[in-house]
């Protein structure tokens, strides 16, 4: 879908006519053109429904009350579920806005009555995604110590206990552990 190119990131208001004007499209498109646009189409939905701006958040999440784009994702559930959940999982306890629980709530619970099963799969998968993120971050917690310790124990080196403590070790720590320049530097010391 071309238009999914112009979008407005950076612009809540204008971010919010467009998805009216998207809602108006969807409402005529036929379903073999929407299993073609979905997968991309979702992603950003997934993005503006985690929107801090509420108004964005909630045109999105006003895509669930309409019911032919309700029948077109039932249709589709399989795919449109695995990229929607997370999203609206962590924003169901994280945003601000109480009108958006409400909204991600019924989202959820639609989804939930759609399919059972796939729901209680999404809900597994993404748990075990964050019980990942967590190990991950203890390990790199973990290879900080070493570290540290290590350049602890190195005679005139003071200057290298407080290069890895304080600031640089928060800001290294946000760095993925996957990216090549921390992970060549960290295995040859572990």
């Amino acid at each position: 879908m071309a238009l999914l190119k112009y979008w407005p990131k950076t612009h809540s208001p204008k971010e919010v006519m467009f998805l009216n004007e998207l809602e108006e499209i969807l409402d005529v498109i036929e379903p073999s053109e929407f299993v073609k646009i979905m997968e991309p189409l979702f992603r950003q939905l997934a993005k503006c429904v985690s929107s801090p701006h509420f108004q964005v958040a909630e045109r999105a999440l006003y895509y669930w009350n309409n019911e032919y784009i309700m029948s077109l994702i039932s249709d589709n559930a399989a795919k449109i579920l695995p990229i929607m959940f997370p999203s609206l999982y962590r924003n169901s306890k994280t945003h601000w806005n109480k009108t958006i629980h409400g909204l991600i709530y019924n989202a959820l619970k639609l989804f939930m009555e759609m399919n059972q099963k796939l729901f209680d799969d999404c809900t597994q998968q993404f748990k075990a995604e964050k019980l990942k993120e967590k190990l991950k971050m203890k390990e790199r917690e973990e290879a900080w110590v070493k570290i540290e310790n290590l350049a602890s124990g190195v005679p005139h080196r003071g200057w290298a206990r407080q290069f890895f403590s304080g600031f640089c070790r928060k800001y290294i720590l946000s760095v993925p552990y996957q990216s090549v320049t921390l992970k060549a530097f960290l295995d040859p010391v572990l």
